[in-house]
């Protein structure tokens, strides 16, 4: 079936319990993040383990653009030595978060002018905030939102500044990768009129912790600041860990047909939110066991409902959002009012959705409230959100008749979902 010029994907049925070991991509967090370090370096370096995703494709984009020389073969990506960012290029941010918030900071160390586009929907997602922190810390910036041109001079004074990080962590760890490349270093400083917080703070830990690895000096003892020192950045090879964001969705496949699901190489200590998955599908009733050969979750006879805060791990949203309404029992998600500028407002798109297909979902402030059901088949739209996508493959499991408008769009990070999921299936 086609859809606006799109193919419809029928979400496949499980006919079993689903019995499976998978081995994920590596994380699209911990890869952009290398990538711009590798690059600020001034090489030599190397990632290996990058996800061949389109965020990944981006963000090795983002870089040539910037006159990083920088080659993708597959899984692994090498940067070659360098004198500096260069500028006179456009930045093509597709709709990835981590490339339209972290690169403007690095480009403000470009010798010229960088231009910035991307997705429709990436124009309307919020980036006045980082903006207006490269213009307190001296850059010279045109434009709120995308597009936009950020005139680069070949190095910014830098120093303290004050923002508002409730809408996204990516705002801090954007400012702070490049921190150490200004005059001063930089400062960053959260605050919010009302006192909310900033939402995903292991993504920020995950960047002190890689900055830390690449020789940075990083002060984060004070709560709701951050201080990166100035200096240089340790060129070195990295070595990006599985997407445990990505592997929660097959985890959870596990959770509602009441299969076994172990994920491969999964890490005895990740600052990654998607470990977060292990304790949402053991209060759902799964049975959840690390092992020489991974991480296995084993579900359960009755799928019991949760009430959980995803503050700190909101990615993980949909899947939850998915389990629950198949769960026996009510279920509340709770501290993630931010999710609604993501890729798509993804609590009225999980809300539309669910309901689309007979269930009782009611929008909080801050989330969802999630009532047992029967679900029937019909179309699911997506968004362009591959959060969205994978949310309605995992009901499609034992919903019949579920139609995806644009699985496509989970190449974003899981490079040939589709297939990836009949294999978990098997024959």
């Amino acid at each position: 079936m086609r859809d606006h010029g799109r193919v419809t994907w029928s979400a496949p049925l499980a006919q079993r319990p689903v019995h499976g070991v998978v081995s994920m991509p590596g994380s699209k967090s911990v890869t952009n993040r290398a990538l711009l370090l590798a690059a600020l370096s001034g090489g030599p370096a190397s990632v290996s383990g990058a996800p061949a995703s389109r965020d990944t494709a981006l963000m090795v984009g983002a870089l040539r653009a910037l006159g990083v020389p920088i080659e993708a073969d597959g899984e692994h990506v090498t940067i070659g030595a360098h004198d500096g960012l260069r500028g006179g290029g456009t930045v093509d941010c597709g709709l990835a978060g981590t490339v339209m918030r972290f690169v403007p900071p690095a480009a403000a160390l470009a010798d010229g002018p960088v231009a910035f586009d991307g997705d429709e929907r990436a124009r309307e997602r919020p980036l006045a905030t980082v903006l207006d922190a490269l213009r307190a810390l001296g850059a010279r910036v045109e434009g709120d939102s995308l597009p936009f041109t950020l005139h680069g001079t070949g190095g910014l004074p830098g120093g303290d500044v004050v923002i508002d990080a409730s809408a996204s962590s990516q705002f801090v760890s954007g400012l702070l990768l490049s921190g150490a490349r200004y005059d001063k270093g930089v400062t960053v400083h959260h605050r919010d009129i009302t006192g909310k917080p900033v939402p995903s703070l292991p993504h920020i830990e995950m960047t002190v912790a890689m900055l830390r690895e690449a020789g940075v000096e990083v002060d984060d003892g004070e709560p709701n600041t951050w201080r990166v020192a100035p200096g240089p950045i340790r060129a070195r090879d990295w070595a990006v860990e599985p997407d445990l964001s990505n592997a929660a969705v097959f985890l959870a496949a596990a959770a509602i047909t009441g299969g076994r699901v172990t994920v491969a190489g999964w890490p005895g200590a990740s600052t990654q939110p998607g470990t977060e998955i292990l304790a949402v599908l053991a209060e759902a009733g799964c049975t959840v066991e690390p092992g020489a050969a991974g991480m296995a979750v084993t579900g359960p006879d009755t799928l019991r409902g949760v009430d959980v805060d995803l503050h700190d791990a909101s990615e993980l949203t949909p899947t939850v959002a998915a389990v629950a309404a198949l769960a026996t029992g009510p279920s509340r998600i709770r501290g993630v009012a931010h999710i609604r500028g993501h890729e798509t407002d993804r609590i009225a798109a999980l809300a539309a959705e669910i309901n689309g297909l007979g269930g009782d979902v009611v929008e909080t402030p801050d989330g969802l409230e999630i009532r047992p059901v029967a679900l029937h088949g019909g179309p699911w739209r997506a968004y362009a959100d591959h959060r969205m996508a994978t949310a309605g493959a995992l009901i499609g499991l034992v919903v019949p008749g579920v139609e995806i408008d644009d699985v496509e769009c989970t190449a974003k990070t899981i490079p040939d979902f589709p297939g990836r999921w009949a294999g978990l299936l098997g024959p």
